[in-house]
């Protein structure tokens, strides 16, 4: 309980009072595998974050670094290799009752279209649902994503559209959201923090709109650093659309 004691100057009787997050089971998308991305820049800054997510409720989690052509250029072998690391170190800090795993955060580029073009080997989660975590610019719509979509339902993937809320570009068309789950069968995933408006009221708003229409399919906390899982604990936690958000037969415990 030291991340929570820390916070609040006393060590909270259990993690148990805590609402919400450990029925999720699992987070789906985070960066704490060290030295590959904005996130965890070291195994001790990994550590402290897997610290924070476990006693948040989270017993899985699902690593997802960014993989961007021009700019973190991440490999399968690279990010598993980052995972046995941490998997070792986190059995040695007593940290064994946490699974561990890892996908990636593909950023849409030209390069994501060339890897699906070329058959290269995309890191998924989910088993055999074969779920395929993607992200957007998020200024600039993409003139490629419908066909990006296309491809990798083609090949089998579940696209899976991270913090859909985030994207301005999508401010004021929230009907094009709706469309692309809808009628072209993207999964959609929604930051936690998004509910404190971490990110911008604007996002906060469209994730509520999401989570009032029922299209929320995961949450992930998307965590790099403290600060967000503070965040989590401070101001996402009270939100009442957390709870709301919770009913929803979200597949992060299927996971």
């Amino acid at each position: 309980m030291a991340f929570l004691q820390r916070l609040f100057g006393r060590k909270p009787a259990s993690a148990a009072v805590l609402p919400g997050l450990a029925t999720l089971g699992a987070d789906m998308h985070s960066h704490l595998l060290p030295g590959l991305d904005d996130g965890a820049e070291t195994v001790e800054h990994s550590l402290s974050l897997l610290r924070a997510l476990r006693e948040l409720g989270f017993r899985k989690l699902i690593m997802t670094p960014h993989i961007m052509g021009d700019f973190y250029k991440n490999t399968p072998e690279g990010i598993r290799a980052a995972l046995n690391l941490l998997r070792d170190s986190a059995a040695a800090a007593g940290l064994e009752d946490v699974a561990l795993d890892c996908a990636a955060e593909y950023y849409l580029d030209e390069f994501l279209g060339h890897k699906l073009a070329d058959g290269t080997e995309m890191l998924t989660f989910g088993g055999d649902k074969r779920y395929l975590l993607f992200e957007t610019s998020y200024m600039n719509e993409p003139l490629n994503l419908f066909e990006i979509i296309f491809e990798m339902k083609a090949q089998g993937y579940n696209p899976v559209l991270a913090h859909p809320e985030r994207y301005t570009y999508f401010y004021g068309r929230f009907d094009e959201i709706e469309m692309l789950r809808n009628n072209h069968g993207v999964l959609l995933q929604v930051n936690l923090n998004s509910l404190a408006g971490y990110y911008s009221p604007a996002a906060k708003k469209v994730a509520e709109q999401l989570i009032d229409g029922g299209l929320v399919d995961f949450v992930g906390t998307d965590t790099h650093h403290l600060r967000h899982t503070e965040t989590l604990l401070r101001r996402t936690l009270p939100q009442p659309y957390l709870q709301k958000l919770l009913q929803l037969p979200l597949l992060n415990q299927t996971l």
